[in-house]
């Protein structure tokens, strides 16, 4: 039997809130689930968008407003500066669009990570002053911690509004205006935002201001398609407030109320806009808009979300997926590499009396500094050849196969390799460690390690010189060492078992179509014993079973993809699954399919 919590600890119709007490009627299990996810009333699955909290509690908001609604009507340049993934380039569109609406002089620039870093620095607002000359610079998706860059600013007589929704402990930066739901003192309920919320909360506060005001408006609303993909796209936790926002964004791309660019990068993946779900946009469209920021430079991404060209949108498209299969490519050798080093620090940490101090990898000549310990709590690694665009992904891989904190790193500009040149992390986290104040802990106790840091709970970057990275490396594992041990040993959640009649495709359906599953609202998983009909083994690496379920008069597909297929055992009648339900569509049929997340075989013939 696999080894499983339960999601929901209580107990039916016991611990039932009087306000689910008609959904509990209609389907016990849904009920289960949401109750599991904090729905305790049913105001919380109320999405209209008169249920969104009231921009009130935004700190700076109304300052910010005044601020935009000036330069617009003073025919003020306003330049818009963003960020290189999916989430900036999102907010910088739709300020583009938006503001463009009202009439606006407005512009956008987007720093080339690999030139300028992240974030307001000096060297943007220069490049903005040269090219732009800008008397208004709007941040979006980042900024909180730009302080020479606002500074600078400042000094050439240009205002500043900052919108923003990272994470930040220090006083904010000297700008006109800071709109930012997780900057100290804002009260805003929701500190769930991304940064397309911010701007979409910035824009509507906006734009109601100047409808009482008799000046020419927009209906923000009608942009809630990019303000979707940005919060799933940036991984945002999925409160009450965030679902709002992407349920209407997915409504309007379901029904081809959306930009032109979503519509192109659906149709070159070979998904139906009609059927579209939460899951492309993490899956399809972002890791596509973000292979511009990655691979080459973000405005690839912002250009194919603002053109209303349907044969521009389609040419775009193509180049960001050219641009992602390439990213694919190079993750799959940085994947590979990284695997070995780990394999051969697993060996030498098998050995009796295996070191805890640092480790050096050589391979053709290229040293790979890796430090790690005996029972080791975190994957820090480095080499001089890896990919700075793509060291986010990489270290989110190994986070997922490992259960570890990751952090990797590469040069900060690959023609300079030498101790004292720089070189950029990114970290993904576990459930437990808060990676940026992990990291912030490191800078504060030991301030000479970090030149730059930045990020949220379970996502974050970090700068430092090379010859630190041994300094970190022990640093942060030591940190680690200090946390309960309980927190890096996985513990795998399950919704429960099904009824009978929940297999079918009406709940099924309702299940996937009709509610928004993410981070912070997680996907149903359930388990269950089940009978094996008949088992095949698809391309040597797919289990696909037909399985029966006890009060199912039909047999029910499964399928484990990328399965190892010789730990199948080919007597097994009985298995306990852990899985989630899909619709699995062939030549216009419509079938239940159960998606294998884990498996353990209990009876054998």
């Amino acid at each position: 039997m696999l080894t499983l919590s339960p999601r929901f600890t209580g107990k039916l119709p016991d611990d039932l809130p009087q306000g689910l007490t008609t959904l509990y009627q209609q389907s016990p299990t849904l009920t289960r689930l949401l109750l599991a996810r904090g729905v305790t009333s049913i105001d919380d699955l109320d999405y209209s968008l008169s249920s969104l909290l009231a921009a009130d509690g935004l700190r700076d908001i109304d300052p910010a407003v005044q601020l935009l609604n000036d330069a617009i009507q003073q025919q003020q340049r306003i330049l818009i500066v963003g960020d290189f993934d999916c989430d900036g380039a999102t907010s910088t569109a739709l300020m583009m669009r938006v503001l463009t609406k009202m009439g606006a002089q407005v512009d956008f620039v987007v720093p080339d990570r690999f030139k300028y870093g992240y974030g307001l620095t000096p060297e943007i607002v220069q490049l903005g002053i040269d090219e732009y000359s800008p008397d208004l610079i709007v941040t979006v998706d980042n900024g909180i911690s730009s302080h020479a860059g606002v500074d600078k600013a400042n000094e050439h007589g240009i205002k500043v509004i900052i919108t923003d929704h990272h994470l930040t402990t220090k006083a904010t930066p000297a700008a006109a205006a800071v709109v930012n739901p997780n900057q100290l003192d804002c009260q805003f309920a929701s500190k769930a935002l991304v940064g397309v919320g911010v701007a979409f909360y910035l824009l509507g506060r906006l734009s109601k201001y100047r409808r009482e005001q008799g000046l020419k408006s927009v209906q923000v609303s009608r942009y809630l398609d990019l303000v979707a993909l940005g919060t799933i796209a940036d991984v945002g936790v999925l409160d009450h407030n965030n679902r709002t926002l992407v349920s209407h964004g997915l409504a309007a791309i379901r029904q081809g109320r959306c930009c032109a660019g979503i519509l192109a990068l659906l149709e070159l993946a070979g998904r139906d806009y009609q059927k579209v779900g939460v899951q492309d946009f993490g899956f399809v469209l972002g890791p596509r808009i973000n292979a511009a920021g990655r691979m080459d430079n973000m405005r690839i991404g912002i250009e194919c979300l603002l053109t209303d060209n349907p044969e521009k949108a389609k040419q775009l498209a193509f180049e960001l997926d050219k641009l992602n299969k390439e990213r694919r490519f190079v993750e799959g050798g940085m994947r590979e590499q990284a695997d070995a080093i780990l394999v051969q620090l697993h060996a030498q940490q098998e050995q009796p009396k295996a070191s805890l101090t640092a480790e050096v990898v050589k391979e053709d000549e290229v040293t790979d500094t890796v430090s790690k310990q005996a029972q080791s709590r975190s994957l820090v690694l480095y080499q001089d050849d890896w990919h700075q665009g793509v060291i986010g992904i990489l270290a989110g891989r190994l986070k997922e196969s490992h259960y570890r904190p990751a952090i990797i790193f590469a040069p900060a500009d690959i023609n300079k390799l030498g101790d004292e040149d720089a070189i950029k992390g990114s970290a993904r986290s576990i459930p437990g460690i808060h990676i940026r104040d992990a990291i912030e802990h490191i800078a504060q106790n030991q301030s000479e390690l970090i030149t730059h840091f930045g990020g949220h709970a379970m996502a974050a970057g970090l700068t430092i010189q090379k010859r630190h990275f041994e300094a970190f490396n022990q640093a942060f594992e030591a940190l680690m060492q200090q946390q309960d041990a309980s927190i890096f040993e996985e513990e795998r959640f399950t919704d429960g078992p099904l009824m009978a009649q929940d297999f079918s495709l009406h709940f099924v359906d309702a299940l996937i179509n009709h509610h928004i599953w993410g981070q912070g609202f997680v996907p149903p998983q359930f388990d269950g014993l089940f009978s094996v009909q008949s088992f095949r083994v698809l391309k040597d690496k797919h289990l696909k079973l037909s399985l029966a379920y006890p009060g199912v008069m039909y047999p029910i597909d499964a399928i484990w993809f990328n399965y190892d297929v010789d730990k199948w055992d080919y007597r097994a009648s009985e298995v306990h699954i852990l899985f989630e339900l899909d619709i699995n569509e062939w030549n216009g049929n419509q079938s239940i399919q159960l998606m294998v997340k884990d498996l353990a075989v209990t009876v054998l013939t």
